[in-house]
Order: C-alpha cells, then sequence, then structure tokens
C-alpha cells in the first residue's frame, strides 16, 4: 500500500465550545480555517490549510475526561503536534502576535533546535487541554 501522508489526525478536547473558540483565533492566525463540523454521536470541527483541495487536516472533539493532559509525564498519546511555518520569523509573529497577545500557556519561547535539523527554529505551547503544540520552521 502506498502512502499518501497523513490525512487527518483528531484530538479530543475538555471544553469543547472554547476550544473551538481557541482553535478557529489560533489556525485562523495560521491561515488554517473551519471547513467541517460534523455531528454524529458527538460534534467535531475541522482545520484545513486550503480547502478544498486534498490535504492533511486537523480535528477536535469533545473528550469525555475533565482532566488536562499533563505533556511532561509524557503519558501515552499525541506528544505534540508540529505546524510548519514560512520562515523563523512567522514563528516570532506567531509567538508575540497571537501566543503573548491571547496569553497562551508557552512551554517553550522561541529558539534554535541544531540537533533537531539545520535551521531547526520553533516555539512550543498547550491548548486549553493541555495538548502540546509547535509552529516550527526548518530554513
Amino acid at each position: 500500500m502506498r502512502s499518501r501522508g497523513v490525512h487527518h489526525v483528531e484530538v479530543s478536547v475538555i471544553n469543547y465550545e472554547e476550544s473551538v473558540q481557541f482553535y478557529d483565533k489560533m489556525f485562523g492566525w495560521l491561515g488554517y480555517s473551519s471547513f467541517w463540523t460534523l455531528d454524529i454521536e458527538y460534534r467535531s470541527t475541522y482545520y484545513m490549510t486550503r480547502p478544498p483541495f486534498p490535504h492533511s487536516y486537523i480535528g477536535i472533539q469533545p473528550a469525555k475526561s475533565d482532566q488536562p493532559i499533563k505533556y511532561e509525564d509524557r503519558p501515552t498519546g499525541i506528544h505534540h503536534i508540529a505546524l510548519y511555518a514560512k520562515s523563523k520569523r512567522e514563528v516570532d509573529q506567531f509567538y508575540h502576535e497571537f501566543l503573548i497577545k491571547e496569553q497562551v500557556a508557552v512551554t517553550d519561547p522561541p529558539e534554535a533546535y541544531p540537533h533537531y535539523a539545520p535551521g531547526y527554529y520553533a516555539v512550543l505551547f498547550l491548548d486549553l487541554s493541555g495538548i502540546r503544540s509547535k509552529s516550527f520552521n526548518t530554513k
């Protein structure tokens, strides 16, 4: 079987409505847009950078638990979600214009990670459920 890459990732969040507001703002800043909300046994909202063209997307859905993830404990599951930035400058802008402005919990401020790859530069942060993400660039 041939792989075309990751189709989508879904994460479960503690407070769905507040999380949708957070992700709408965050993904909006990063150039993503919500392209679909699905109501089946639960509600899911999906975000993509270039709808309606085929591309990987991220979905959020309500969690059954009300306990936030503690990434530092390295629980089973996703450790972090990496969101590609166009440049180091865009990582810095995202940090100052979105993360700081919106008072998002930053676990690692912008810095170089040359041990990952030449030019690797990232900022890491937590959403309202403790799910860790990063904005990064490798140029």
